[in-house]
């Protein structure tokens, strides 16, 4: 793949992550938050489901397969997910998107602390340099609201998916397990929305293309373009680019939502930024390189 498509498809799929918040945000106007986050994913999940199933893709093997696909869509899906339409309740779409994206840099102390996963001292710098910038971004915040809360426990069950589809991934086809997992998990959150919410769903034309937008664009697209990087590029090169996300998060907060970029959260995301940068950047190559 040449450069100038790369970009392009980095620029993609980053952009569709990011925005996603500013367009679930817009999407609370005509729904409650677990029952649109719900639709979501069954949507997408029975589209990649079918997807799956066309193509023949390797399907989970045993029972105790099948349980990990479970466990991944409670995490992945329902607990980010779930957190994410809940914070976006009370936080403006950029402040969501920002804590949403600690993620890489709880990945580093959990790959730590539970599976005593060995990391570079850069990648500890920009462990430092994030939880910095998540300080004074909130330092910057003088009405503290529950969605903080939420956004911060939504990093938290994505690092702790992520870890766990690293360590369980290689016994799965990475299109099946998505699939399901996004079935699984919007099954579960419109379960959680009976319960937890009153769910209503104003249905016009606004709310359905929202709906689809995060669906087919935001889900189905989004992930198709990501793991096509992954495989056809280098993942640790590929990965450094997750910072870029965060940012059209607070951009696309902006112009939809009129959402105020203050100093603190300038200030604050730069060194998120950079510290997700870091996270995921290997340096290794580079350095092999400059001695040669």
């Amino acid at each position: 793949m040449n450069k100038y498509n790369f970009f392009i498809l980095i620029i993609l799929t980053t952009f569709l992550m990011g925005s996603s918040f500013a367009v679930g945000k817009i999407g609370l106007n005509y729904s409650s938050p677990l029952l649109l986050a719900g639709l979501r994913f069954l949507l997408a999940g029975i589209i990649m489901a079918v997807i799956v199933k066309l193509l023949k893709r390797k399907q989970p093997s045993d029972l105790k397969n099948w349980g990990r696909v479970t466990i991944i869509g409670t995490l992945q899906t329902a607990g980010v997910m779930g957190c994410i339409f809940i914070s976006l309740r009370t936080i403006p779409a950029s402040e969501s998107s920002i804590l949403t994206f600690m993620n890489p840099l709880l990945v580093i102390i959990f790959g730590t602390l539970f599976l005593g996963i060995k990391y570079k001292w850069y990648q500890w710098s920009g462990v430092a340099l994030g939880f910095l910038g998540v300080g004074i971004t909130l330092g910057g915040i003088n009405d503290f609201k529950i969605g903080i809360v939420f956004g911060a426990f939504s990093a938290v069950f994505w690092a702790v998916s992520t870890l766990l589809v690293n360590k369980w991934g290689m016994n799965f086809d990475t299109w099946s397990l998505s699939a399901y997992q996004m079935l699984f998990g919007g099954t579960l959150l419109l379960l959680l929305s009976l319960v937890l919410e009153n769910p209503y769903f104003i249905v016009n034309t606004n709310s359905i293309f929202i709906l689809l937008w995060l669906s087919i664009m935001s889900s189905i697209v989004q992930f198709a373009v990501w793991y096509f990087l992954l495989q056809n590029g280098e993942p640790g090169k590929t990965s450094s680019y997750l910072f870029l996300a965060p940012l059209f998060g607070v951009l696309t907060g902006s112009i939809l939502l009129d959402e105020p970029i203050s100093y603190s959260l300038i200030v604050g995301g730069v060194f998120i930024l950079t510290g997700i940068y870091l996270v995921n950047s290997n340096f290794k190559n580079s350095l092999v390189k400059s001695r040669i």
